[in-house]
């Protein structure tokens, strides 16, 4: 069970209340929310504001950090990060930086139970859900290591975040109005689980909401994502119009090309008829081939022919080539091969 007195992830108003429990003024809670989410503070030790004495007296008292154990540097600058959190499990973080933004994409589960055919997180299995604290801590980590604010955050890291939806909406919001990330600049991405979109649909959040496709036909999907057969395409794009409607925000969609298998232009005009009438925006993917599956990437050619097919049927659609591809970069890869 995980340490529910951790204090990162708590609100102002309730760390206010914390520090007063401790006989503190109220100030000192807005002391440590600044330290807990602006600078990061590991420890209450390290907040040199606080009196020397209750420091000393709270020295147990946990924060809710993750120790990094594993980086790797890409040449393109990207960094992958292996986390301990305080159970000993491990997940995967990554830091993404561009001349204008530093981008994360944090992990909302150890593990994933998805078990989508293609992907290396799939392969390890499912430990149990991330908490809010923890997928935060993931941001601050980056920004620490960095030293550079982050300015967006993508949750595409390893899970699924519609199967932890609760916490992933507490953590968007945390990220929100604590750690101070525009609501716009987070996307959460999912390969769609029932009644969940529906579900944060209600919140109203202004984030994106990005769902991984990954083929354009019903028997295809469900060769890909075997969860793909419970939540059919066309209920999927049902909930995403109602979202759309309920939110006024665009759904991207996701469509990772392995070559042979989904990336023939019929496979782009099936999707071009999937998405008719839907204002949206399509990433393409080419694959990072992974030693558990003999999927492959396919040859430039074939990705450009995939994308024309979408651009001729004016549909707003972009290649998204994988950052670090040195550093591990498939999903789950860096925590698989540690591990062995």
């Amino acid at each position: 069970m995980l340490n529910q007195s951790v204090l990162l992830g708590k609100s102002l108003e309730e760390l206010t209340d914390w520090v007063k429990q401790q006989g503190q003024p109220a100030y000192r809670g807005k002391q440590l929310h600044q330290w807990l989410y602006q600078k990061g503070a590991r420890s209450l030790h390290e907040i040199t504001v606080f009196p020397k004495q209750w420091r000393e007296q709270l020295e147990e008292q946990p924060i809710g950090r993750s120790t990094i154990t594993h980086r790797s540097i890409a040449p393109d600058q990207t960094r992958k990060y292996l986390l301990r959190l305080h159970d000993g499990e491990v997940i995967e973080t990554v830091g993404i930086p561009t001349a204008k933004r530093l981008t994360v994409c944090v992990s909302s589960q150890v593990g994933c139970p998805m078990k989508c055919d293609f992907c290396a997180t799939g392969k390890g299995g499912f430990t149990r859900n991330l908490q809010a604290h923890e997928i935060v801590d993931q941001v601050l980590t980056v920004a620490e290591d960095f030293q550079q604010r982050v300015s967006h955050v993508v949750f595409m890291g390893m899970g699924e975040p519609l199967l932890n939806t609760e916490e992933v909406v507490k953590a968007v919001k945390l990220l929100n109005q604590d750690v101070g990330i525009g609501q716009r600049s987070l996307t959460v991405s999912t390969v769609g689980v029932p009644q969940q979109i529906p579900k944060l649909a209600a919140e109203k959040l202004q984030i994106t909401l990005a769902i991984s496709l990954h083929a354009s036909n019903q028997p295809l999907r469900e060769q890909l994502i075997p969860s793909g057969g419970g939540y059919p395409l066309s209920d999927i794009l049902a909930d995403c119009r109602d979202y759309v409607e309920q939110t006024h925000r665009r759904v991207t969609f996701e469509y990772i090309l392995l070559a042979g298998v989904n990336d023939t232009p019929d496979h782009a005009q099936e999707l071009v008829q999937l998405l008719r009438g839907f204002q949206t925006h399509v990433n393409l993917i080419p694959y990072n081939p992974i030693s558990e599956v003999d999927y492959q990437r396919p040859n430039e050619k074939r990705i450009q022919a995939f994308q024309s097919v979408l651009e001729e049927a004016k549909i707003a659609v972009s290649v998204r080539y994988s950052r670090g591809l040195e550093a591990d970069a498939a999903c789950g890869q860096l925590r698989a091969n540690q591990s062995k």
